[in-house]
């Protein structure tokens, strides 16, 4: 049975240059054998780039007032690769196909009331293996302004795909959505691997290794009157089996430990967020502090300040002194 695919990756301002050559073919070479150069006129758009990503996200950010800090190390876009089976697509035609990406185009653009506006480009690539689509936008949420009561329009990344359930809800309203478009097919395996990137979901899942030994391993047909060949090539099956499922048991549990880590990362990122807004907070109202002790006593801020940090410097020598007289 096929699956309904749906993948999120996000990225860093630096690392658009890159997704832009890859998705808009811009490259003269490519290191991905399973690109034929010669069907790439095959590709089509359901949104066209003019610009690079960069300038796009900019233009985009200008144009519609978005709101949000943007840091070297904020996700400022993200792309959802959609696709199924070759099989699949093969089994439905070029027509069929096109609807279904049309259908995924749509539903992304609905989706949280993003916005088809914060779409930045929507590609269909049919010149590799498997035809897929690429949708690369602006994570914007639409907040209301508590004290204005207007809508106010943000990129925050992190309050799009928010919940540790973020993407399980993406994959059930897309299957939700193919569903009601009449496309047969099973939901997405309901594993955290889809939200890795390609390269990391390949090194933990052994993938090369795997690939080739199906590739170049497979199950020969044997004589069914040749009792003794069907006992040995039912035991060679089972150890081959065997030892796929090992590779598969060692790859599921490496995902979880990564998918894991990166929410605990996640979470560390906010709290350390957290505490440099209150040391904020705290050295501003210190500062605050000094001014109106300056004021009040006319006294020099500066001087005050020394004063203070004189004291603070004794008592702690003086706290020193006496736990060392307690060693002794």
């Amino acid at each position: 049975m096929s699956y309904a695919i749906i993948r999120n990756e996000n990225y860093k301002m630096g690392q658009l240059a890159y997704v832009y050559r890859h998705n808009e073919r811009k490259n003269t070479n490519y290191s991905n054998k399973e690109i034929n150069k010669n069907n790439s006129k095959k590709n089509y758009s359901f949104k066209n780039v003019n610009t690079s990503y960069q300038k796009a996200f900019n233009n985009l950010k200008e144009q519609y007032h978005l709101k949000g800090q943007i840091k070297t190390v904020s996700n400022v876009m993200c792309e959802l690769i959609i696709t199924s089976d070759k099989e699949f697509f093969e089994t439905i035609g070029e027509e069929e196909t096109k609807r279904y990406f049309k259908m995924a185009y749509n539903f992304v653009a609905n989706y949280q009331n993003l916005g088809e506006e914060n779409i930045i480009s929507a590609k269909v690539h049919m010149d590799e293996t498997t035809p897929h689509l690429h949708i690369v936008f602006v994570p914007v949420v639409h907040k209301l302004d508590k004290k204005s009561g207007k809508q106010i329009n943000k990129i925050a990344c992190s309050e799009f795909w928010k919940g540790r359930e973020s993407y399980k809800k993406l994959q059930d309203s897309f299957y939700k959505c193919v569903c009601e478009n009449g496309f047969d097919l099973e939901r997405g395996k309901n594993i955290q691997a889809q939200h890795l990137s390609m390269e990391k979901f390949k090194q933990v899942t052994n993938y090369e290794n795997i690939k080739y030994e199906l590739e170049h391993k497979p199950i020969q047909q044997i004589e069914t009157n040749n009792l003794p060949m069907v006992i040995e090539q039912n035991k060679n099956l089972i150890i081959y089996t065997n030892k796929l499922r090992k590779h598969l048991t060692k790859s599921f549990k490496a995902i979880e430990k990564v998918e894991y880590l990166q929410e605990e990362n996640c979470k560390l990122q906010e709290e350390n967020k957290k505490l440099k807004r209150e040391n904020n907070k705290l050295n501003n109202f210190i500062e605050t502090t000094f001014e109106y002790v300056s004021i009040l006593f006319d006294f020099s801020k500066d001087r005050l300040k020394r004063l203070v940090r004189d004291y603070f410097n004794n008592y702690k020598e003086g706290g020193n002194k006496v736990e060392r007289e307690k060693e002794k």
